[in-house]
């Protein structure tokens, strides 16, 4: 890593992006909320990921920088008490081509982790917000996805923060 950025921001962003993956399995898996938490928390997942810049492409696991395990629990809880009104929310502002109840998992979880934090979180910046889940996006999808992503939290941040 070339710029220097602290171990609080890392964890910061490793609890994002925990975060989004919770989100995902609390939706679509057989884990409660809580036991989803206490399993990322405890380290039983989202420890390791594949390293992607092996330079001999095979699929060798990294461990991950530790998360804030306060923030990621505080984001998923909050995504869940409020999901309902984030999703009513998020409907408002997608035209059809982006229709939520149409969209990936992963991509719900991101947007929901995301408006979460864009409404609720108001001692972060918006715009370091918005950028952490556009890299979030690009990590997960092509280059359509991240614009879309970047587009409407920008839109939604317009609405909910001036």
């Amino acid at each position: 890593m070339t710029k220097f950025v602290s171990q609080k921001i890392r964890q910061k962003s490793g609890a994002r992006l925990a975060a989004v993956q919770a989100v995902y399995m609390a939706s679509f898996g057989q884990l409660g909320v809580d036991e989803v938490i206490k399993d990322f928390v405890n380290g039983k997942i989202g420890r390791y990921a594949i390293d992607e810049n092996n330079p001999l492409h095979t699929e060798e696991l990294v461990e991950l920088t530790p998360i804030d395990t306060a923030y990621f629990s505080d984001l998923v809880k909050g995504v869940f008490t409020k999901k309902e009104d984030l999703e009513k929310s998020l409907c408002l502002y997608l035209n059809e081509k982006y229709s939520f109840d149409k969209m990936d998992g992963t991509m719900q979880s991101l947007l929901l982790c995301a408006v979460y934090e864009l409404t609720n979180t108001f001692d972060v910046d918006t715009k370091v917000i918005i950028q952490e889940y556009v890299d979030l996006a690009y990590a997960f999808f092509n280059k359509n996805e991240p614009k879309m992503v970047n587009a409407l939290l920008d839109q939604i941040a317009h609405a909910v923060r001036i």
